[in-house]
């Protein structure tokens, strides 16, 4: 009877608990409510801004001009069906706003190819449409992609397959080619008066800058070589093109395992001659390579006849400004910190991005702001300091007012304006944020910091809701990229904003949560961003994972017996590789589309294949390095049940790489669920697709660690 009674209490108490901590959830439908921003863009004249806007999958351009910088929605697409809206653009002239609807533009491979996430029997179009910036109904131009709009707001060039085409603006006529070039063209930019077109013909083993003026004159080569060249940019006068050059393809087979610079240069050319001269080339250093950054190069021609560029050669990925004829550069940007979302004014005086700085280094280093600089001085300002976070700032044609996204750690990201000489920050389109938003009970993440094995200092985000048992199980969060960071508030990625809710929704469960910033991420510089042995040449980062998880089993309110692990992309190989190699540390995980086997994914060995007499010297040493840097190679020690969930029409990770971890896991007798998410890609275009799998892992975990192990 004792017994019993002992056993009633014990239930009764930790039912109690749960229900008591339970009370402060929300649904992950509430916290995926929000309305998600991209693709903020300004015309070159007037006050006039445009985004597009993911409402719970429905996808739409809004718009707003000055001075009230009131929103108005543009189109009308009132279906969740996964068709993204990218290369957005305002004509210069600001009456025509012009978009692609359609594609998965974030994948590896297959971007340019249409979505079908309602498997549809007649697949959707990859489309450019134009649409009046005063309203009307939007005009399919043609399929296609990354199109430009002229400065004479009349033209639009485009890709497809590979070529150049053009059509007009309002799509009067139908769109046709406007010259055939061998190789796959892209990068478009039209000369400052429209007249002129350059391009970059990618011809495999080089790449080639070439420029159209009309179709009874021969396109003109510049400076044609040996190399690759790319990122082509006018003068502001028309007659002269700055472009980067790299390396061609070639040479005799080197070593894989030794890490080398990966060389770059600037170059300038007189267009009507085609000649060229090299003024910048860059130290032959490993963080003076080729930058691997957002948005690369970042290469313009600005004002005061200046090029300026991001190089990551002090360490950090910093901003540097040129003569045109060369000589020393000027470094813009001074502070420890990254720079990234990167514009350039209208009237190409400025250089405007987001940086991981502010007022507060210690934490903002974990954060986005809007900074600006002058082309020609090193005087940087932080515009937006403060606890919250801003990112892809762009200026208004008439200079007068910087747009940005803005959030906070509880607000999603929103459009928002400021005055570009001071003043304070004007939050667009707060009444879409649903009622159902559970805005007030979303916590604040905390920095925390912890050291590697190796020394390395490593930052998370720890989310925890108050209160709760003495002892709590946890979560570690491993994000994807790995050229990613995770904030102390909303992410500017749509897929890593998925992320943040999904772990304040675990938080709100009653699990502690710690989101880790691996080494290979971005935001802490070049030695953590690009360091020895990573990835599939020695998976060092999985060391930054597995001291997050002990960090986690030695505080107070953990239960160490309940720690799980997730993550998505490379987030679901580190997970994959948490669980082979330590399952005693990681009671459960879910892998979600993760690599299992590095050399599938990267079609290893494919050199030792070409049947060529000259041999890789390493060839041996890196497969077998390979081969142990992925999960597959310790699934013997694998014990913990996992729950893998991959969408079938994947792009950056293919399917079979968790087809082949489910065949060796049934073999070797794994507790194991699976979750396939049919015609979706790896990043959920469809809204209920992203529910549906971050339901499963709330789900998994709940049934695999709310429980206290006997």
């Amino acid at each position: 009877m004792k017994t019993f009674t002992f056993l009633c209490l014990s239930i009764g108490f930790f039912w109690a608990q749960t229900t008591r901590l339970q009370a402060q959830t929300f649904s992950l439908e509430s916290v995926k409510s929000y309305p998600f921003p991209t693709e903020l863009t300004s015309s070159a004249k007037g006050s006039r801004i445009a985004w597009a806007f993911a409402e719970q999958g429905k996808r739409n351009v809004y718009v707003a001009e000055g001075p009230d910088f009131t929103p108005r929605k543009l189109t009308n697409y009132t279906d969740d069906d996964g068709q993204e809206i990218t290369s957005l653009s305002i004509s210069d002239d600001g009456k025509w706003v012009v978009y692609v609807r359609g594609g998965d533009h974030g994948s590896n491979w297959d971007d340019e190819l249409p979505v079908n996430t309602m498997s549809s029997s007649i697949s959707p179009k990859v489309q450019i449409w134009s649409v009046p910036f005063t309203g009307g109904e939007p005009k399919a131009i043609a399929e296609g992609d990354a199109p430009v709009i002229s400065p004479k707001s009349d033209r639009i060039a485009f890709i497809k397959s590979g070529q150049v085409w053009i059509s007009p603006t309002d799509g009067s006529s139908a769109a046709k080619a406007l010259f055939s070039a061998r190789g796959t063209n892209s990068s478009i930019e039209w000369s400052p008066d429209g007249s002129k077109l350059a391009f970059v013909c990618d011809r495999r083993d080089h790449a080639l800058i070439g420029v159209f003026a009309d179709e009874k004159t021969p396109i003109s080569w510049i400076a044609p070589s040996f190399s690759k060249d790319d990122s082509p940019h006018w003068s502001p006068d028309g007659k002269r093109l700055v472009f980067v050059r790299t390396p061609g393809t070639g040479g005799a087979p080197d070593s894989i395992l030794v890490r080398r610079h990966r060389p770059w240069s600037i170059w300038t050319a007189d267009v009507a001659s085609g000649t060229a001269s090299q003024r910048w080339q860059a130290p032959k250093t490993l963080a003076g390579s080729v930058p691997t950054t957002h948005g690369g190069f970042n290469l313009h021609w600005a004002a005061n006849d200046r090029i300026v560029y991001l190089s990551y050669e002090d360490g950090w990925p910093h901003l540097y400004s040129m003569p045109s004829s060369g000589g020393a550069p000027l470094l813009l940007t001074t502070a420890p910190f990254m720079a990234e979302h990167i514009t350039l004014s209208h009237d190409r005086k400025w250089l405007l991005f987001s940086g991981n700085v502010g007022m507060d280094n210690a934490l903002d280093i974990d954060r986005r702001h809007v900074v600006r600089v002058p082309v020609d001085k090193a005087a940087m300002e932080v515009l937006t300091p403060g606890a919250g976070l801003e990112w892809m700032p762009v200026v208004t044609g008439d200079g007068a007012t910087i747009a940005m996204i803005s959030a906070t750690a509880q607000r999603p990201p929103l459009p928002a304006v400021r005055p570009f000489t001071t003043g304070a920050i004007k939050v667009l389109a707060q009444n879409l944020i649903p009622a159902s938003f559970p805005q007030n009970q979303l916590v604040t993440p905390k920095q925390i910091t912890f050291r590697s094995p190796d020394g390395m200092t490593v930052h998370g985000q720890l989310f925890e809701q108050a209160g709760g048992p003495a002892k709590k199980p946890a979560i570690i969060y491993v994000h994807g990229g790995p050229p990613r960071q995770m904030l102390l508030g909303w992410n500017y990625s749509d897929y890593y904003a998925n992320s943040y809710a999904l772990n304040q929704y675990l938080a709100s469960l009653g699990f502690v949560v710690v989101s880790v910033n691996y080494r290979l991420g971005i935001g802490y510089g070049f030695k953590f961003h690009q360091p020895d042995n990573g990835g599939a040449l020695g998976a060092s980062e999985y060391q930054d994972v597995r001291a997050a998880g002990v960090w986690l089993s030695e505080q107070p309110q953990v239960d160490a017996s309940r720690i799980g692990i997730y993550g998505g992309s490379y987030g679901g190989y580190l997970t994959a590789l948490a669980l082979a190699r330590d399952s005693k540390l990681f009671a459960a995980g879910v892998d979600i589309h993760g690599v299992h086997d590095w050399s599938q994914q990267r079609g290893g060995g494919g050199e030792a294949s070409t049947g060529r007499f000259e041999k890789i010297p390493d060839l041996e040493i890196a497969n077998k390095l390979v081969y142990q840097s992925s999960p597959i190679s310790s699934v013997s020690s694998w014990t913990s049940p996992v729950l893998i969930i991959h969408g079938d029409d994947d792009r950056n990770v293919r399917f079979n790489q968790s087809t082949d971890l489910v065949r060796r896991l049934e073999k070797q007798g794994v507790p194991m669920e699976t979750l396939v998410i049919v015609d979706d890609t790896h990043h959920w275009m469809k809204h209920t697709n992203a529910l549906k799998m971050g339901n499963a892992t709330g789900d998994y975990f709940k049934r695999k660690l709310m429980k206290p192990r006997q």
